[in-house]
């Protein structure tokens, strides 16, 4: 692996993570604006403002980290993209903007008139972005964005047949997603209140729905790739992107399974899966090509440059991971949903010292730390920087664990010397 492709493997890594996760939060607008009126309308819209309540924020982290990486590893596509592309790249960033104004404006109504106008207006931003983002992907896809400022043209190169079908496919898996997301949660919330089973059942039928739609329009994305991109249609079905489209099929199928099981929590995971492999299998036939006439080497920025990025990202993650990995730890464990408790007093400086022992771990977290930087400043073979990606990527693994996140939380209620310490219940009166 040569260093000018590792920061493409970082914006597939972010794609992927935006995709999913941000996905799921657009198709719970799109599942807010089918959800109906009455009662049992009312409170599916809820659910779904509740259910993305701890993590719509964080989840468009992944959209920032990839414009940037892009940004500054590919300047000349980044350009060339964002210039091209600059009308539906304005619309999504509206379509964001107003998402979020929406939601947080939401805990501010005062009638039920005023919440189904933020609601509509939630929904809808919630459908146009996901549309204006993967119709980008779509233009990008069929070779419509030539390198040069504002090159192609403005509003053909995005409205395209395979343009909208991508912009289509956007808004069905991103439904899909919700759906399988969203029965998750509500079965969760069933186990303490009976009375939301009828939401359980409800996004289970809807995630089966969105299901088979997702792969009706796939399978028809292949009749019009084959029309209208074939060199891209050909790559798919006759290169190492084709196991990438059956780990998809077959992932979404068992996805679809799991869900008429009743089993969401591992669907939760299949279903990323299908999705990722979808990116992957994209990613494997548009390379080496990253515009028309423009390669992944040479849209390339400088070899120190490179060595920045990926030093910036993979010290990044050290911070970055471990933070959303507590943070829907939390969610998928329903600790938001839980009744307050007392806050615990704050650790002390000796119980974060005991409880932070990373020993081996810690040295070997340094040592790959040192070596990744070495390798990847000092060296110029390609074998080399591989192995100094791998030596960085193994220090972050040894952080986490040396770090224990879990062991730390649990210091801030345990004291030293081993007795409780703000864990127990205060007295009755």
């Amino acid at each position: 692996m040569h260093l000018y492709a590792l920061p493409l493997i970082f914006v597939l890594i972010g794609l992927v993570c935006y995709v999913v996760l941000a996905g799921a939060d657009f198709g719970a607008g799109f599942w807010q604006l089918l959800a109906g009126r009455g009662a049992r309308g009312a409170r599916m819209r809820e659910h779904a403002h509740h259910s993305m309540a701890p993590v719509w924020e964080a989840n468009h982290v992944w959209l920032i980290f990839v414009l940037t990486v892009t940004w500054t590893a590919y300047p000349t596509a980044f350009g060339s993209i964002a210039s091209t592309l600059s009308i539906p790249l304005f619309i999504a960033a509206i379509g964001i903007v107003l998402r979020g104004a929406s939601y947080a404006l939401r805990a501010g109504t005062a009638t039920t008139r005023e919440q189904r106008a933020l609601d509509t207006v939630f929904a809808v931003s919630s459908i146009i972005t996901p549309f204006a983002l993967g119709a980008m992907v779509g233009a990008i896809a069929a070779r419509r964005v030539p390198v040069g400022n504002a090159a192609g043209n403005l509003y053909t190169s995005w409205t395209g047949p395979i343009s909208i079908l991508v912009g289509v496919l956007a808004i069905v898996v991103c439904a899909y997603l919700a759906a399988v997301f969203l029965a998750a949660d509500a079965r969760r919330a069933a186990t303490r209140d009976p009375s939301e089973r009828d939401l359980e059942a409800g996004f289970r039928n809807r995630a089966l729905a969105a299901g088979v739609l997702a792969g009706a329009v796939a399978i028809a994305g292949l009749f019009v790739l084959r029309s209208d991109a074939h060199p891209l249609y050909h790559r798919l079905l006759h290169s190492d992107a084709l196991a990438a489209l059956i780990v998809s099929v077959i992932a979404g199928a068992a996805t679809l399974e799991l869900v008429r099981r009743r089993r969401f929590e591992v669907a939760r995971y299949s279903a990323a899966i299908a999705v990722a492999a979808v990116i992957a299998g994209w990613a494997v036939a548009q390379y080496p090509l990253l515009l028309p006439g423009l390669t992944v080497r040479q849209a390339a920025a400088p070899h120190d440059t490179l060595v920045a990025v990926v030093i910036a990202v993979l010290a990044g993650a050290v911070i970055l991971f471990p933070s959303l990995a507590l943070l829907f730890r939390l969610v998928l464990a329903g600790e938001f949903e839980r009744e307050q408790r007392a806050p615990a007093p704050a650790p002390t400086v000796g119980s974060l010292l005991a409880a932070s022992n990373p020993g081996l771990l810690a040295r070997v977290a340094g040592a790959c730390l040192l070596a990744g930087f070495g390798l990847l400043t000092i060296a110029e073979a390609g074998w080399a920087h591989a192995l100094g990606v791998l030596a960085l990527f193994a220090f972050i693994v040894c952080g986490v664990l040396a770090d224990q996140p879990d062991q730390l939380r649990a210091a801030g209620f345990e004291d030293p010397a081993g007795g409780p310490h703000g864990r127990e219940d205060p007295p009755a009166g």
